[in-house]
């Protein structure tokens, strides 16, 4: 594949050299050619300074037979107006912009391009760690309503089936990890002390979730 990376930044200079040495070809963009000094020694592809949203500079950086893009400047309306342009004038297939402000996002997903809400992501990571007991998504839907999460399993599951934990409509077990190794669920999996495990739930019922986890196997059917 052929990807555009506009922005090098630390995230900037770190996809793109991520990207060739998995074996992509790679075009780098930024209106500062002091900031190609971070990307690795050992990158190949081209660099290009100018502007990600100028027509020019896409195609010099090999627009018209990019597969992706990626804009991942420090400026939300940068990466919006060049994600925009990839998509509606290049007709970009894969298009992420990195956005800041997380109030943006929604508006942008529906627009169809892809974004990564820094603040937002940022936030729930340290939430994670100072508050390891509290439920956070791993990633909701634009609107809110869905999301993945991940949540222990509680010691009173050791030993017994889990199938009893999908409730259709609400939440269903996806995935369990186990020893440090993920793997997807089946209806005669039986839980095992340490298993984290994997749902896709509705937002408004993960409270119900956790709390048919508290109570154990034997605690009582579903809310």
């Amino acid at each position: 594949m052929h990807i555009v990376v506009v922005g090098c930044g630390r995230v900037g200079s770190e996809l793109a050299g991520h990207l060739e040495r998995n074996g992509h070809s790679v075009a780098i963009v930024d209106k500062n050619a002091n900031a190609f000094r971070r990307l690795p020694s050992e990158y190949g592809g081209r660099a290009i300074v100018g502007y990600g949203f100028d027509r020019d500079t896409l195609l010099e950086a090999g627009i018209e037979d990019a597969d992706a893009l990626a804009a991942v400047t420090n400026g939300d309306n940068s990466n919006i107006l060049t994600a925009r342009v990839a998509r509606e004038t290049f007709q970009v297939a894969h298009v992420a912009a990195r956005i800041y402000d997380p109030r943006r996002a929604v508006i942008y997903e529906r627009l169809g391009i892809t974004t990564v809400a820094t603040v937002s992501w940022t936030t729930d990571q340290v939430l994670r760690r100072v508050l390891p007991g509290e439920h956070h998504a791993d990633w909701i839907d634009p609107s809110g309503r869905i999301g993945l999460v991940e949540l222990a399993l509680p010691d009173a599951w050791a030993g017994k089936p889990l199938e009893g934990l999908d409730l259709p409509g609400s939440y269903w077990l996806v995935g369990i990890t186990r020893l440090g190794k993920a793997q997807l669920t089946t209806d005669k999996v039986v839980g095992q002390e340490g298993d984290r495990l994997h749902f896709v739930a509705s937002m408004d019922r993960i409270d119900d979730l956790r709390t048919q986890l508290d109570a154990g196997a034997d605690g009582g059917g579903h809310q």
